[in-house]
């Protein structure tokens, strides 16, 4: 059996990673506006689920689907 690749395997990594910098640089431009750190932490948390939410969406529009085990390539990519 092969192992998958280590760039395969560390996507949804990184993809959690970037909505957590995204995230991070929002709540602290939001801090520096308005001094209120609870205001900063809810724009955070919200900004992240938001930022995960879509990117699981472009992954989602630009994965190709494989065709299941045992079924043929269609013709044409557009099937």
């Amino acid at each position: 059996m092969t192992e998958p690749r280590t760039r395969i395997t560390l996507r949804p990594a990184e993809l959690v990673a970037l909505a957590a910098l995204v995230a991070v640089f929002v709540a602290l431009i939001t801090l520096m506006v308005t001094r209120e750190l609870v205001f900063s932490l809810i724009v955070f948390g919200a900004t992240f689920v938001l930022d995960l939410v879509v990117l699981a969406m472009l992954m989602l529009a630009i994965t190709p689907n494989r065709p299941a085990e045992g079924e043929r390539e269609p013709d044409t990519k557009n099937d």
